[in-house]
């Protein structure tokens, strides 16, 4: 049974998923970072890029930073990844969001 335990925790750290409930709840695993947040965006850094999540009374329900995951619950408007061409290599984190 521990050797399960093991294998589920070891693929958490290791995979990147999107999990919503009713655009109220959200489960998000492959974390690295949470950047910033308030009540109504958190930018994460996820294993597949940075993370933006938008609406309004945004709560971070959970916080997990051993295993990567986090929690935010509150009315969802959208989930967007931040691509990162060859170019922007040089604008920053906050260069990019405000372009």
């Amino acid at each position: 049974m521990n050797q399960m335990h093991d294998s589920t925790d070891h693929r958490a750290s290791n995979a990147h998923d999107i999990t919503m409930q009713g655009r109220k709840v959200l489960e998000i695993t492959g974390v690295k970072q949470v950047e910033s947040f308030d009540s109504e965006e958190f930018l994460l850094m996820t294993i597949m890029g940075i993370l933006v999540i938008k609406g309004e009374n945004l709560q971070m329900k959970n916080l997990d930073v051993d295993r990567g995951v986090v929690s935010i619950k509150g009315r969802i408007f959208s989930l967007v990844y931040m691509d990162q061409s060859p170019g922007e290599k040089t604008k920053g984190l906050f260069g990019k969001l405000f372009k």
